[in-house]
């Protein structure tokens, strides 16, 4: 191809809303929202714990709380903005789906309270099976599920323990 002089090419930029020909909510309407506009339910980066030394820094901590399945560690962080961690083993849950699953439960709930849990770093772990015994239907365990994460986060918002004053140590040849 050769180019025109004074021709101005026209590429499509990458934030560019493009209008719908179909209209909206119609199935299999393959338009897209802006990617200027940022989604309200984004859990970013900054409100995770992403690195080992943070998890580990928060694991050092007794359990705040345990629950038949779950244990909830939490810890002050200094920030204006709460950070949270989850743990979900392929030994308590086997399918990637069941994962999956309790991991984007805790991210909702997280979010929803996230307003309270400010300067805290909140960590789930599972700590034990779903049995399909007791829960012989997925609803069952994700009910299960839902009603133990809500008790913990509920229980994550509360005022954390004042730290106990740091003991005075005196010179050890007086």
């Amino acid at each position: 191809m050769m180019a025109v002089p004074g021709a101005v090419e026209s590429r499509p930029t990458p934030f560019a809303v493009v209008p719908c020909a179909l209209p909206p909510g119609r199935p299999g309407n393959a338009c897209q929202p802006s990617l200027t506009s940022v989604p309200t339910h984004a859990f970013p980066k900054a409100a995770r714990l992403t690195k080992t030394d943070e998890f580990s820094s928060v694991f050092a901590l007794r359990p705040r709380r345990r629950s038949a399945h779950f244990v909830l560690y939490v810890r002050a962080n200094g920030q204006p903005q709460g950070r949270l961690g989850i743990v979900v083993g392929k030994k308590f849950a086997p399918r990637a789906a069941e994962r999956n699953l309790v991991k984007r439960m805790v991210r909702e709930l997280f979010r929803q309270r996230q307003d309270q849990l400010v300067g805290r770093d909140v960590l789930l772990r599972l700590q034990a099976k779903f049995p399909r015994t007791e829960f012989p239907s997925r609803r069952a365990v994700r009910l299960a599920c839902q009603a133990e994460l809500a008790e913990l986060m509920e229980v994550a918002a509360r005022p954390l323990p004042s730290a106990p004053p740091a003991a005075l140590t005196s010179p050890s040849g007086a």
